[in-house]
């Protein structure tokens, strides 16, 4: 298992889920650029993080990728808290800056289901888990086009919010929804995104286990760097 510095991939993390918050909820939280628009940032904001910052942590900027990670043995258990706070630290850094400049505004972008509180369970796992889908095959997958990886994850996030975002509200990632609902004050509902995403996830990984042909462990890898990628298929 390749093991990245700790310390830069952790400031890495939470610059990425920073990002991630202040520019797909700063699109919420303008409230003119359409649900099309909202897709659009989220999908920009993760395909630019992880080019940019893919090489120093794995750009996972979500809890429940993580845990995925871990479970199906892609990442370093003993790594998975030190990135859950620095994803959490990042994403509430980014709420705070979008309280700072578009003052309450930043309401707008707490993760509400549109629904009832199962009918976004399901959706968020489910969006979830077609978004880890992704993310494992490019990231461990030698078969996948690795210099893809970005284009494809920030696809599937955007497709997943813009399918998603009218019923569930699309977080598909526990630190972006906990970022504005910590800052605002507005914890309603928040068990259901901290809850369902890594179901979600976790799930995601256990079903490629079974798709992938190969045997052994996959090594964890950054999502770009192919030369580094699992080569046992």
């Amino acid at each position: 298992m390749r093991t990245l510095p700790l310390g830069p991939a952790l400031v890495a993390e939470a610059v990425g889920t920073l990002a991630l918050v202040f520019l797909g909820c700063g699109a919420i939280a303008l409230g003119d650029v359409g649900t099309a628009g909202v897709a659009a940032a989220f999908g920009l904001a993760i395909m630019t993080m992880i080019y940019a910052l893919g090489h120093v942590s794995g750009a996972h900027f979500n809890p429940a990728v993580t845990a995925a990670f871990a479970v199906g043995r892609h990442f370093p258990a003993a790594n998975v808290i030190p990135y859950w706070v620095a994803q959490v630290a990042g994403a509430v850094a980014g709420a705070a800056l979008l309280r700072l400049t578009l003052g309450d505004a930043l309401a707008r972008a707490v993760t509400q289901p549109s629904g009832s509180d199962g009918q976004a369970v399901v959706w968020e796992a489910l969006l979830t888990f077609f978004l880890m889908l992704v993310i494992v095959g490019v990231a461990t997958d030698t078969r996948a086009v690795g210099q893809a990886a970005a284009i494809a994850i920030g696809g599937a996030v955007a497709m997943g919010a813009l399918v998603g975002g009218p019923v569930s509200g699309a977080s598909m990632n526990p630190a972006r929804s906990l970022g504005p609902a910590l800052v605002s004050g507005d914890l309603s509902g928040i068990w259901i995104y901290v809850f369902a995403p890594p179901v979600g996830a976790v799930a995601a990984v256990l079903v490629y286990r079974y798709l992938r042909p190969s045997e052994g462990t996959p090594v964890a890898t950054p999502v770009l760097d192919s030369s580094e990628r699992d080569d046992t298929s």
